[in-house]
């Protein structure tokens, strides 16, 4: 079984992506009560923004959560997000971006860009792509097409896993077992807008890694 996801699909689009997000918003009031907490360490007051021209991965699955955390004045807050797990993921032309305001003696913000794979969008060749694995990824908003196989809506996110070693609700993190989780078996994004507050993983190989730091905000990937 397959599911397309196409930009122009209004009900499509709305059943893929926001579904996980209206989920991730109620976990502020439930899950909060509830305990729960995404990522395995306190999060930056910095969301991050992230583009790539293809993500292909295994194992997909995604829940709603909430990222507890302190702004850059040290004040509490807690970002709900859509939590988005792979087995193994391999990404073409990754970009990731974070903007760091109000600089002190520069007057003015600066731009950290990381760009990585980027041979991939013309080899193709997998040695060439950004390759990850055990990876999740704490979303707040994505932009995407997408292709799905054996997708599961409506699973509740602690039965996601299929078997033993298959990836479920992130380890040593909480959220909801009874709330909201979808599933599929390969999950291909393409053309890729996402802003996240967190990403971690068991490996991470990035080829051709250029890391560079821009005056401004014209150099974020989006």
């Amino acid at each position: 079984m397959k599911s397309q996801v196409r930009g122009g699909t209004r009900w499509k689009r709305f059943a893929v992506v926001m579904v996980p997000s209206v989920a991730a918003t109620a976990a502020i009031g439930v899950g909060l009560a509830q305990g729960a907490l995404a990522a395995s360490f306190s999060i930056s007051g910095q969301e991050f923004k992230v583009h790539a021209d293809k993500l292909e991965g295994t194992d997909f699955v995604q829940y709603g959560s909430v990222d507890p955390g302190k702004d850059l004045e040290g004040k509490d807050f807690a970002a709900p997000v859509a939590v988005s797990g792979f087995s193994t993921a391999k990404i073409t032309n990754m970009c990731q971006s974070v903007v760091t305001p109000k600089v002190p003696f520069i007057n003015d913000s600066v731009t950290l860009r990381l760009t990585a794979g980027t041979k991939a969008a013309q080899s193709g060749r997998d040695e060439d792509k950004v390759q990850a694995s055990g990876i999740y990824l704490d979303v707040s908003d994505l932009k995407t097409d997408a292709e799905f196989t054996n997708l599961d809506l409506g699973v509740a996110a602690g039965a996601l896993a299929k078997a033993p070693g298959k990836p479920g609700i992130q380890p040593n993190t909480k959220a909801n077992p009874y709330g909201f989780g979808q599933r599929a078996d390969v999950a291909t994004l393409s053309n890729v807008e996402q802003k996240a507050w967190a990403t971690t993983a068991a490996t991470f190989k990035l080829p051709g890694l250029h890391l560079s730091l821009h005056k401004g905000t014209d150099a974020e990937c989006f």
